[in-house]
């Protein structure tokens, strides 16, 4: 009887031990997860840049896309917004590629969890181009949880709302 217990608890030590192992391994990939680790891609030096993230107050993975572009060393700037639909609209974001925030750099938009490669990609050209987007919420994206899941299609976007692949990352 006393091996049987013995037994039991050193199952629970092993159930336990796997599910923090499997907890380190989530926050991990969902709070590591930079451009360099997706794309392995080099980018232009964007120190400073001053760069506004618009978004609900309530969205943990434009949070962490926050953190994703402080630790680029930008100037990051927060607005909340209470109606992001209309930031949105403002800038003239297409329906069919919005995604959860909406950024500023420069004269541009950034929709979405964009990798810095298209957005150092961006600011180097000055593209005629009201700005770029990465439809969704793919996963592995800065700020993302999971692995990546294939190429990042970037979508450069005009004045009149026309669109075409910017950049494939």
């Amino acid at each position: 009887m006393r091996e049987d217990l013995n037994g039991g608890l050193n199952m629970k030590k092993i159930i336990v031990g796997g599910i923090i192992a499997l907890l380190i391994l989530g926050i991990w990939l969902f709070a590591g997860n930079d451009a360099e680790d997706v794309t392995g891609n080099s980018v232009m030096d964007l120190s400073g840049q001053k760069i506004t993230v618009y978004k609900t107050g309530t969205c943990g993975c434009c949070g962490l896309y926050v953190d994703y572009l402080k630790r680029k060393d930008l100037d990051v700037e927060v607005i909340d917004s209470g109606d992001i639909n209309q930031v949105k609209n403002r800038f003239g974001v297409p329906a069919q590629l919005q995604s959860c925030h909406t950024t500023q750099i420069g004269d541009y938009f950034v929709e979405g969890h964009i990798p810095i490669e298209a957005i150092s990609k961006l600011m180097a050209e000055k593209p005629d181009l009201v700005g770029i987007a990465l439809p969704g919420m793919p996963s592995g994206a800065p700020g993302m949880p999971g692995g990546k899941q294939g190429k990042f299609i970037i979508y450069g976007i005009t004045k009149g709302g026309a669109y075409e692949t910017f950049v494939e990352i």
